[in-house]
């Protein structure tokens, strides 16, 4: 098919859409991306919250199609990330840590404050949310608080995902990559009309990753994984009026994780781990859901019910050290029930959705800490300093740790979109969203003792007892006033937006080993006298409530932006400024007195304000392709008073960096013969800096760039590409932490990927 020929069908099939969306309300959102198709590589989302195309709302949004996932081998949220304007989720080193930050708002630990929906399924637990993207249509991401419409958590933005549809694509497509450091992936998936109103696909895929860094302690792959899932679908239309979907997706991984490193505190260089053991992450993860979607001719109803399941495993060397000084074992298993039903309507000058929501979480944690050698003669080391010369101690600790966290939560919403003048659209929406956490805590701490003074021997033990349980009830209002004006008949619009964003409070239970052990050092002498056994008395275990609980946090969004079409679609331009007023911040900063682990605190306030900038078009009638994005961030405490004598005021907020920015050309030379239909040559860059890894903003890492390159072949029914990441070899570091485990304060980084060449063949049957 000729390029001109192309772009006459397609222009053609947008009228034909828009004509069906002006009748029957716009129930359908087109792929709101500039390139230009194939028809069958059109892809068309049902949005049961929306009925404005995207870039039509008053919002800063990117959109990634199937061929962008293919172009730039995306497959996870992490390779996502560096090419969409304010959005970062770095590779902390597992598929368990999955922070996700959008325009300086996100989250370590605990609640996220971003969230993630799967073909219209929201995920509940941030646990899931690292994982292997594939089978991709389309993903959208979306800037800036989602409250109104998606509630609580979504506070920084909100990204959807959407698999292909097995009622407009058949057939079968085979994918295989393999690249330098054992680093291989198959996918597959057939998608099959079995009837005009019934279709299935079913796909899934094998990864295997040797690893990029050697444990130099242990002679094993740091960050070595392997992975392996399925996902099922199925649709069918029983009527004209009803339409099913039914979606399974299964995904298991095992890995080599967290290949933290020393940072050298002269020369700046980030080591290659060397820990006691070998960090590990397993998880089983299934998530499924029925949507329904009905038609009652007044309005579209939408129903959308899950159940989500998580059973994992990790185990983290905490200090990161060769010397065995502690370690964390973690078991999760999760089940989680939503339930979301809306109803949208049209009307010559009013779109309305209202809806309610519901869920429910059920995780249950299993976290003993476990203390080795060097970390007890550490203290016993203390403790005998104390004691009379001459005097001798050994000490063993133990500190296992069951929690029950269930949440639940319950929503009310309304959002309509109201046609003001001829060009100029209202939207006005408001939310009722309600929490109950609760935690439920059983753990100790033994101390066991064999002491020496005076030439006498004595042996004992002190053992701390928590057992207690703790609730709490959030409600918040969260309303939204947006207004869009058409500037001309393109589809370019100008527009302001207001809107709010909260991230629930909840517990860390991450807390309870350090509690413990602050406490069972403060009764350590105790131990001469025999076997000690203290539990906490009512207004202790207040105190620890007080401890382990952190707020909600809270935000307000104010933002200005624009899109525009030029030269029939050819060339578009999304700009956005913005400014978030954050109240409660919760922040994740390293735990109490010995620093065993991450906790969460409420950091006062602080404020984010930045501009994004996207630009995309088309040139030599489609050959040519580019795109280019750039967020500024500048995310500052404006209150922060870390103790009475420590204030973090002005301070950069830690893990946002200050610029994203990405660039992408291609170019596609038609061959015209029996065996190569067409060569694609492409180029891209993506830069993240500057990023501050502390609330101190003592340590940090530069702005860097990595630089990749494909070159694509397509022979009909077989692609072939080699491609080729960070060509330049570039060095830096994609987090880093610091820790006192060791009794002294130290830096640790995970290092980012270093030069890697593969090659991907596709078939398409």
């Amino acid at each position: 098919m000729q390029p001109y020929y192309r772009i006459i069908m397609y222009k053609k099939f947008l009228s034909f859409l828009f004509a069906i969306g002006s009748y029957a309300g716009m129930y359908a959102e087109d792929a709101d991306t500039l390139r230009i198709y194939d028809l069958d590589e059109l892809i068309i989302v049902s949005q049961p919250k929306e009925s404005l195309l995207l870039r039509e709302q008053p919002m800063s949004s990117t959109v990634l199609s199937a061929g962008d996932f293919q172009m730039l081998g995306l497959h996870d949220l992490k390779s996502m990330s560096s090419y969409v304007p304010s959005f970062t989720m770095p590779d902390y080193g597992s598929r368990l840590t999955s922070s996700v930050y959008i325009r300086g708002i996100g989250s370590r630990i605990n609640n996220p404050a971003v969230g993630i929906y799967l073909d219209g399924m929201p995920l509940i637990s941030k646990n899931s949310f690292n994982f292997h993207v594939y089978d991709m249509g389309r993903a959208d991401i979306l800037r800036g608080p989602q409250g109104t419409l998606y509630g609580q958590n979504t506070e920084g933005g909100l990204i959807r995902l959407y698999t292909k549809n097995p009622m407009t694509t058949q057939g079968t497509d085979i994918s295989i990559k393999a690249a330098t450091y054992n680093d291989y992936n198959f996918e597959f998936g057939h998608y099959a009309k079995l009837r005009n109103n019934l279709a299935m696909s079913v796909s899934g895929f094998y990864s295997y990753f040797g690893g990029f860094f050697d444990n130099r302690n242990t002679g094993d792959k740091a960050d070595e994984m392997q992975e392996a899932g399925g996902r099922f679908r199925l649709m069918y239309n029983p009527t004209n009026k009803v339409k099913l979907d039914y979606i399974a997706d299964y995904q298991y991984v095992r890995q080599n994780g967290f290949p933290y490193g020393v940072i050298d505190s002269i020369s700046g260089e980030t080591h290659d781990p060397s820990t006691t053991y070998n960090g590990n992450y397993r998880r089983n993860m299934l998530n499924t859901a029925l949507k329904a979607d009905i038609d009652l001719d007044f309005a579209k109803l939408y129903s959308v019910t899950s159940y989500q399941y998580l059973k994992d495993y990790m185990m983290m060397d905490q200090d990161y050290m060769p010397e065995d000084y502690m370690h964390l074992t973690q078991r999760q298993h999760m089940n989680a029930l939503t339930e979301e039903i809306t109803l949208k309507g049209k009307y010559k000058k009013w779109n309305y959705v209202t809806g309610i929501y519901g869920a429910y979480k059920w995780l249950k944690t299993d976290a003993p800490v476990f203390f080795g050698d060097d970390f007890t003669e550490m203290i016993a080391s203390k403790i005998v300093s104390k004691m009379p010369e001459g005097s001798e101690m050994k000490l063993w600790l133990d500190v296992p740790g069951l929690f029950h966290t269930p949440e639940y939560n319950l929503a009310v919403f309304h959002e309509s979109d109201i046609e003001v003048l001829p060009r100029l659209t209202a939207t006005l929406g408001l939310r009722y969203d309600y929490s109950h956490v609760k935690a439920e805590y059983q753990t100790n701490a033994l101390a066991s003792m064999d002491v020496t003074v005076f030439g006498f021997n004595k042996k004992g033990s002190v053992n701390m007892i928590l057992d207690n349980d703790v609730n709490n009830d959030y409600g918040r209002l969260l309303p939204k006033f947006g207004l869009t004006y058409k500037i001309d008949d393109e589809g370019s619009n100008i527009y302001a937006l207001v809107s709010r964003g909260f991230r629930a409070g909840g517990y860390n239970i991450q807390m309870f080993s350090d509690i413990l052990q602050t406490k069972v050092m403060e009764n350590a002498r105790k131990a001469m006298a025999g076997d000690v056994e203290i539990e906490f008395t009512p207004e202790e275990y207040v105190n620890v409530n007080k401890t382990i609980s952190y707020k909600p946090e809270e935000s307000t969004n104010y933002e200005i932006g624009a899109h525009f079409d030029f030269f029939g679609h050819k060339l578009r331009a999304d700009i956005a400024a913005y400014y978030m007023d954050v109240k409660n911040m919760q922040l994740s900063v390293m735990a109490g007195n010995y620093g065993f682990g991450r906790m969460m605190v409420n950091a006062g306030r602080s404020y984010s304000a930045g501009a994004e900038v996207s630009l995309s078009g088309s040139a030599c009638a489609g050959h040519l392709e580019w795109m280019a994005n750039y967020g500024f961030t500048h995310a500052v405490f404006k209150k922060y008073d870390y103790n009475e004598n420590v204030s973090y005021k002005d301070n950069k907020v830690p893990y946002v960096p200050m610029h994203t920015a990405c660039g992408m050309a291609a170019y596609r030379f038609d061959v015209h013969n029996s065996f190569v239909k067409s060569v694609k040559l492409s180029a891209d860059v993506n830069a993240t800096g500057k990023i501050y890894w502390d609330a101190a903003n003592t340590y940090s890492q530069k702005f860097y760039a990595l630089l990749g390159a494909r070159a694509e072949v397509d022979m009909g029914k077989i692609t072939a590409a080699l491609w080729g990441k960070n060509l330049t070899n570039n060095s830096y570091n994609t987090f880093a932490v610091d820790s006192k485990a060791t009794g002294r304060q130290m830096y640790f980084a995970q290092q980012g990927r270093p030069l890697q060449i593969g090659i991907d063949l596709k078939l398409n049957l």
